[in-house]
């Protein structure tokens, strides 16, 4: 497995305002090429949609230190599904049998891997983005 390479680094800040408001600048940029519900479009799957509303939800269920932790790979994660042809790990959903998760891998400038998960629907094939984290093997 290859991860990908990507140009930005972690987003700056120690603590979960400082890494906020420089996640939430990217994500409003986002935003704004919608009226609806916010994606961005993932070079591996054709261009098709990634929704990013299941995102937000799942990072709130997390304790503020791995909030920040996480949320710090935010625009790496975001360039990596944008721009990245390698293949993921994907498998069905430990859930829902319905669901397949792909597991996409990438490296910082600063050589720290993470992975960015998305959840496909089997049935009308929408995508949406679950999680950005470390990875540590």
């Amino acid at each position: 497995m290859k991860p990908y390479r990507t140009k930005n680094g972690l987003l700056a800040g120690s603590n979960w305002t400082e890494v906020y408001k420089n996640a939430q600048s990217i994500y409003k940029k986002i935003c704004a090429h919608s009226k609806r519900r916010p994606y961005i479009r993932s070079a591996y799957f054709k261009k098709d949609k990634i929704f990013l509303g299941l995102f937000w939800s799942h990072l709130y269920e997390k304790n503020l230190r791995d909030r920040v932790r996480r949320l710090k790979y935010f625009s790496c994660g975001i360039e990596l599904i944008q721009n990245s042809y390698l293949d993921p790990e994907s498998r069905d959903h430990l859930n829902d049998a319905s669901q397949i998760a792909h597991r996409f891998t990438g490296i910082t400038p600063k050589k720290e891997i993470f992975r960015a998960q998305i959840k496909e629907d089997k049935r009308n094939r929408k995508k949406w983005l679950i999680s950005i984290f470390p990875y540590e093997k």
